[in-house]
């Protein structure tokens, strides 16, 4: 073998262990390519930007935080909202008490990359817009989300006063 055709036969080895490599590396990525989970961190925010649309006092802005789909079961209403214009309808009357919600227990449980589930115990401190008189409700909620084209959204919400008062 001449000098020539070795290297020529080290440069075809060589070619073929980097395309070998980038293959590797290109396989090895692509099963890695899975979403990560959120955070209970990131979870527990998604209360936060809801509480700041409440302050807007914006029932559509409250409204953008529902998927389309989404299921209320509110605090302050017998009526089961299914559909934006009932969650509309919803946040329309409870608004201009102008709600400020504060959680005071949560557990949060990240069920997969697109979805998760926080519960436990908020409360509200209203401004009846009538009379300006305050007052507190103290409730049970769980806030269910999935991430829908990439935002999550609200897909059910219960919300009840405690039962014992």
């Amino acid at each position: 073998m001449t000098r020539k055709t070795r290297i020529r036969a080290a440069l075809v080895t060589a070619t073929a262990l980097a395309a070998a490599a980038t293959v590797t590396v290109g396989v090895s990525a692509a099963g890695n390519d899975k979403p990560a989970n959120p955070t209970k961190k990131q979870i527990a925010a998604l209360f936060d930007g809801w509480n700041a649309a409440l302050k807007t006092g914006d029932p559509k802005k409250v409204a953008d935080r529902y998927a389309k789909d989404a299921v209320l079961l509110p605090t302050v209403s017998n009526k089961i909202r299914t559909d934006r214009a009932e969650i509309i309808d919803y946040f329309d009357h409870f608004l201009p008490n102008t709600p400020v919600g504060t959680k005071i227990e949560t557990h949060i449980n990240i069920l997969d990359s697109n979805s998760a589930i926080d519960t436990g115990i908020y409360k509200f401190n209203l401004t009846n817009h009538e009379t300006r008189k305050k007052s507190e409700v103290v409730a049970r909620y769980t806030y269910e989300y999935e991430k829908r084209d990439g935002v999550w959204k609200i897909v059910n919400h219960h919300s009840s006063m405690m039962p014992e008062g």
